[in-house]
């Protein structure tokens, strides 16, 4: 039914099923389960846990991708570990057992730290901070094409300085003698915190803004939320899906399938279980042109996709790959019209796709404000009279109040835009770079994994790449090419890990587990600063001990150097759009 709130702005209404209250007796909104000390206690141990997981696995043995996914395994396996536990701690001392919203503070804890640790930020700031250095030769001329422009309180390096410097050369080296250089590091590290805590603000404006449209209107399913919170309600083992022979067998095949293939990595002589075939080296390339300009396409044997699938909306599963297959059908029209592949700057696809997801994003952000008008109109109303709940239909306070929510949003554009203009960009695309960003890319990111499920989301433009349609990239002077070079890559390229989209997804678990939402954004903080100290501790000391040479390329050899590979010929000779 339709219910009006008293107290309120006029007009702020709210779906509520039926005898559900909206608010506690003379308008206080009903309370919620508190943040508990133990469980802050064991999140913390737990994100701390994960940040050195993700260390081990990603950065030092370089293989294994365990944090970058929004259903991030580290997590997923703490989580196990946790519920099990409790399980048994629930059979022999039930009223020590951990309550749900108790684990679900704990899983948020962790998954926000992996997904920071690994591509949320960590793997991206870190390199992007030292990699110019090291690989600036005389071949490729970085030293004088972007040195003179990169502020010297940005980087630990000495700007003034030659190519590879010891602080840049010990790091991908290894440290033959000495210590770490903590302090020019920890200046570098200090002067971006503004910019990284705007968009930790934002990000959590943005969760609160859009969590009431997106649950209590449009009633989006949150897919990976679904198992996380069936996991934590149960604290008898009869009652839990661990009960159940079935889950046994679901879990049995692909786990084996995974062990012989993990054992076969190790021992060769193991025989493998093929999971993957490239269609390009089996079917296409013998067909040649055009087939065989399909684009890089892999069939999988997902045992994972097909659980992740059970979740999703039939529509949602039509969706995915009917425009797949729609987007490989064009590669291949483009090439019997004889239009070469073209790839998209930085981005493993071709710039048609490049620039149609770019058009997909502008479309689909129109579309949702258009939708959300209503939300957006009673938000404004209830942050002008302070009034604070602003018509959750849950009755429940806000993550944050509406006030808050908006100041908090502008501040963070303002902050970040102000500190992008002081790294060397134009005004306006420092305000391009930060609005298209928060606003675009991240909001249709988090879309996309609360209404589809998508274990996994990366776009395939930057905002800069809207500025190539309408004017040619040496028309930007070279401190904006060369801020853009950093904050591509600490920020807009590579988001798989959106933070965003994390942040909505624990504001959805908090409403199954009637967990207060500004005591979740409480443990969420924590494990942030858990991850910016400790992990961090760890992005800078391992390099020093094992040399980022010999550790994961992709995070300190290519996507920290991308955007000085891409805009150095455009400083030297210009480019043709």
């Amino acid at each position: 039914m339709c219910a009006e709130r008293r107290g309120g702005p006029e007009g702020i209404r709210a779906e509520q099923p039926r005898g559900v209250p909206n608010s506690a007796p003379g308008g206080v909104p009903i309370t919620r389960r508190p943040l508990t000390l133990r469980s802050v206690i064991i999140g913390a141990a737990c994100a701390a846990a994960a940040c050195w997981v993700v260390s081990w696995a990603e950065m030092t043995i370089g293989s294994i991708q365990i944090g970058i996914l929004q259903f991030a395994p580290v997590a997923i396996g703490l989580l196990l570990l946790i519920v099990l536990a409790n399980l048994v701690v629930g059979a022999l001392a039930p009223r020590f057992a951990l309550r749900p919203h108790e684990v679900i503070i704990i899983y948020t804890m962790t998954l926000t730290a992996a997904l920071t640790m690994s591509r949320g930020l960590l793997e991206r700031w870190i390199p992007a901070l030292i990699g110019v250095n090291y690989y600036a030769t005389p071949a490729n001329h970085w030293e004088s094409l972007f040195f003179e422009h990169i502020p010297q309180w940005a980087v630990p390096f000495d700007v003034e300085g030659e190519s590879a410097q010891w602080i840049s050369r010990s790091f991908y080296e290894g440290l033959r003698a000495g210590s770490v250089p903590w302090e020019p590091w920890l200046k570098a590290l200090a002067a971006w915190l503004p910019v990284v805590l705007a968009m930790f603000v934002a990000y959590f404006a943005l969760a609160s803004i859009l969590r009431r449209q997106w649950v209590d209107h449009e009633k989006l399913a949150f897919p990976l939320t679904i198992l996380p919170v069936e996991l934590a309600l149960h604290v008898r083992w009869r009652e839990s899906v661990f009960a159940d022979l079935i889950f046994w067998l679901g879990f049995a095949i692909p786990a084996s399938v995974l062990a012989i293939n993990g054992i076969h990595s190790i021992r060769p002589s193991v025989p493998q279980i093929p999971v993957q075939y490239s269609l390009n080296q089996l079917v296409l390339a013998p067909l040649g042109r055009p087939w065989r300009d399909l684009g890089t396409t892999t069939a999988y044997c997902s045992m994972a996709g097909v659980g992740f699938a059970y979740f999703l909306p039939t529509q949602v599963l039509f969706s995915l790959w009917s425009a797949f297959v729609l987007i490989r059908l064009q590669n291949i029209a483009f090439s019997a019209f004889g239009k070469p592949l073209e790839a998209m700057p930085l981005f493993p696809t071709s710039i048609w796709n490049g620039y149609q997801v770019a058009g997909a994003y502008l479309v689909l952000t129109g579309y949702m404000i258009r939708s959300a008008l209503p939300h957006l109109r009673a938000l404004w109303q209830a942050a002008l009279s302070g009034y604070e709940d602003s018509g959750h239909a849950d009755g429940a306070r806000p993550a944050l109040p509406p006030r808050v929510e908006l100041i908090g949003l502008l501040a963070a554009v303002i902050v970040a835009t102000w500190w992008f203009v002081l790294l060397g960009m134009s005004w306006w695309m420092a305000l391009l770079e930060t609005l298209v960003f928060l606003l675009v890319i991240c909001v249709v990111m988090a879309r996309s994994v609360g209404e589809a499920g998508l274990p996994m989301t990366e776009t395939s433009f930057r905002p800069v790449d809207l500025v190539r349609l309408v004017t040619p990239m040496r028309a930007l002077r070279p401190s904006t090419l060369t801020a853009l070079s950093l904050a591509d890559a600490v920020f807009t390229r590579d988001l798989r890990g959106n933070l965003l989209s994390t942040f909505l997804d624990a504001l959805r678990m908090s409403d199954a587990t009637e967990l207060d939402r500004r005591h979740l954004y409480a443990a969420l903080a924590i494990a942030l600063l858990v991850a910016l100290t400790f992990g961090t501790y760890l992005h800078i000391t391992l390099p020093y001990e094992h040399g980022a040479i010999g550790m994961y390329s992709y995070i300190y050899r290519s996507n920290n150097i991308l955007g000085f590979q891409f805009f150095a010929p455009v400083l030297q000779s210009g480019d043709e759009y």
